[in-house]
């Protein structure tokens, strides 16, 4: 729960300058539900369109969130692939912890067994393979065409911390990566500027712009 707060304070001010257009990606059913909760009760968050995984069916979500052009969708594995939503209706990608596997999972865990025992490293050769393509899938959400531009926001420390780090950006399309939060506010900012009128914040409630840190990168 701590986590998944710090997520969103994270969230906060690039969601502020995003004027939402936002998919916030989670691994685990329980952080979406914490997330969920903790969004309903913030003030600062009840001036977007709020679209939870499993409050309806995934392809209404969709329709919902792209006719919006102003809503915040929470999801976990079913939204990390196949869901398309390109141009400006999709601005903001977050993504709260790399996708690994639960190691506990048993196919995880019977597959991790037989590779150890042809002697090969089941993290290198299974589970790193495995979450660099899931991460590939969840920031593909954002750039499904050349045209399409927004932030991509990984709250991860172990991406920058950990030595397989590096292999899993390099998994990823180009991006210009940043750590300083005012070059992505910046960006999602010329984003919302984009929208066509009618789904700007003047026309509606605006949220009080807040502060935080934040880690990501901009397409």
């Amino acid at each position: 729960a701590n986590f998944t707060a710090a997520v969103l304070a994270v969230a906060q001010p690039l969601l502020e300058a995003s004027d939402g257009g936002a998919f916030l990606l989670f691994t685990s059913h329980r952080a979406l539900r914490a997330a969920a909760a903790l969004l309903r009760e913030a003030a600062w968050a009840g001036g977007w369109p709020l679209l939870v995984q499993n409050d309806a069916p995934r392809e209404q979500l969709r329709r919902r969130f792209r006719g919006s052009g102003r809503a915040v969708l929470l999801g976990t594995a079913s939204f990390w692939e196949g869901v398309e939503v390109p141009g400006a209706a999709l601005r903001l990608v977050l993504i709260d912890k790399l996708p690994f596997a639960p190691p506990d999972d048993p196919q995880v865990r019977a597959r991790s067994q037989y590779l150890q025992s042809r002697g090969m490293n089941a993290f290198r050769d299974y589970q790193l393979p495995e979450a660099a393509l899931a991460l590939k899938q969840g920031v593909g959400r954002l750039i499904r065409s050349e045209d399409d531009r927004g932030v991509v926001a990984i709250c991860d420390p172990r991406l920058l911390t950990r030595g397989y780090g590096r292999a899993l950006l390099s998994s990823l399309p180009p991006m210009r990566p940043t750590r300083v939060l005012e070059e992505a506010v910046q960006l999602l900012q010329r984003c919302a500027r984009e929208l066509p009128a009618g789904r700007r914040a003047e026309d509606s409630t605006r949220p009080t712009p807040g502060a935080a840190a934040a880690a990501g990168g901009p397409a």
